[in-house]
């Protein structure tokens, strides 16, 4: 019998074009075609880590803007962040939970404008989150859109999204976009003009199109993420590439998501995880109240601990492991396993996100990595790998 397959779409960045005349090698995540290299993944790290600024392009992710009267009321329901807390123009990492307090997606929320005022003052955000977890953010929040005054809308086909990483990022930034947008403190955003002329390089704007800037939190690497039209994505990209930007791709920057300790969704953490197994600490508030899954979270916390928690390994030098790889303590006993591994140029060592289980999870704790029939001694240690 012949069976009809139907291919699943590939999506393809608004920039594809511009990225195969930079020479790069496309491959699949999460059905995006994205740049996997330029040609050298470690001068493409190096730019980011060693004095200079890489130019990252994240259009894949996804981007929901939620907006409404009772926008902050439905949110704060749904997260595990205190939305109440969020100031206009900041951003603060959450998890969207389901009822057994396990995690559906890691999100950043950002702050937009308010518009209108007293009552009728209407609340605005950007909801940024992995290709992976794009469409499970979308099915949670949507079926809210009749319950009251909120609005959600799916913004990542007309929007294009852009990292810039590197001890340079902020002169790079500052000769693009201007001096509002370089003097973010870390987790600050702000809305402005592009495409701008010299004299209002330091005006804010809300118009059509309005560039959000957000600071990153500077744990690992210093950097600014830009979130910007779709049609107007191609003269910002050439911008911070002639500015000294360096386009950098997928490879160097999974080396760099490892070294910083960041989880990726579907390989370091996925439904099956409690949220505060993930190491998705600053994501959670333990004082704003209700929320779905918040007594589940609540009450690990207050009555101990998680029983497993996802942490950092390192080896003594470069070493073969395999993802899935079985981790024992020093007498034997089954301890965790290898989530995500690589090898850091920095450091010059192996190094692994994985979970382990609580009575091993202490920096300096010597365990043992097996990986097919060999063995492999390593030392637990706290993230990031690697801090700017």
């Amino acid at each position: 019998m012949i069976q009809s397959v139907k291919q699943m779409e590939i999506l393809e960045l608004p920039l594809r074009d511009s990225h195969l005349r930079l020479g790069a090698t496309m491959s699949e995540h999460n059905g995006w075609s994205v740049p996997e290299s330029y040609g050298d993944v470690l001068l493409e790290y190096a730019e980011v880590r060693e004095g200079g600024c890489g130019v990252i392009d994240l259009s894949s992710r996804g981007r929901i803007l939620v907006s409404g009267t009772e926008a902050v009321q439905f949110l704060n329901g749904l997260i595990t962040n205190d939305m109440k807390t969020l100031a206009v123009n900041s951003w603060m990492p959450a998890a969207f939970p389901n009822v057994q307090g396990r995690l559906i997606a890691s999100v950043r929320v950002v702050r937009l404008k308010d518009v209108g005022a007293d009552k009728n003052l209407c609340h605005s955000f950007l909801i940024d989150t992995e290709a992976a977890t794009h469409e499970r953010v979308l099915k949670t929040i949507e079926r809210f859109t009749l319950a009251g005054d909120f609005r959600v809308t799916d913004v990542t086909n007309q929007t294009a999204q852009f990292s810039v990483k590197g001890s340079k990022a902020a002169d790079l930034v500052r000769g693009t976009l201007g001096d509002g947008a370089a003097d973010l403190l870390p987790k600050q955003s702000i809305q402005i003009a592009w495409p701008r002329s010299d004299h209002e390089r330091d005006a804010t704007d809300d118009g059509p199109n309005s560039l959000i800037v957000m600071r990153e939190s500077e744990a690992s690497v210093s950097g600014f993420d830009l979130v910007v039209n779709a049609d107007q994505a191609g003269s910002l990209w050439e911008a911070l590439l002639n500015a000294g930007g360096r386009p950098v791709g997928y490879a160097a920057l999974e080396i760099l998501r490892i070294e910083a300790g960041e989880p990726r969704y579907g390989v370091d953490m996925d439904e099956t995880n409690v949220v505060t197994e993930t190491a998705l600490d600053d994501a959670v508030s333990y004082t704003k109240g209700c929320y779905v899954g918040q007594e589940i979270i609540a009450r690990i916390k207050y009555r101990g601990h998680v029983a497993k928690k996802l942490t950092g390994v390192i080896f003594e030098q470069s070493a073969k492991i395999a993802v899935g790889a079985a981790i024992h303590s020093a007498d034997g006993k089954e301890a965790g396993r290898i989530t995500s591994v690589t090898t850091s140029p920095r450091l010059g060592r192996t190094i692994a996100l994985a979970y382990l289980k609580y009575d091993y999870l202490a920096a300096g704790t010597t365990v043992n990595v097996i990986s097919g029939t060999e063995v492999f001694e390593a030392k637990v240690t706290e993230l990031p790998f690697v801090r700017e």
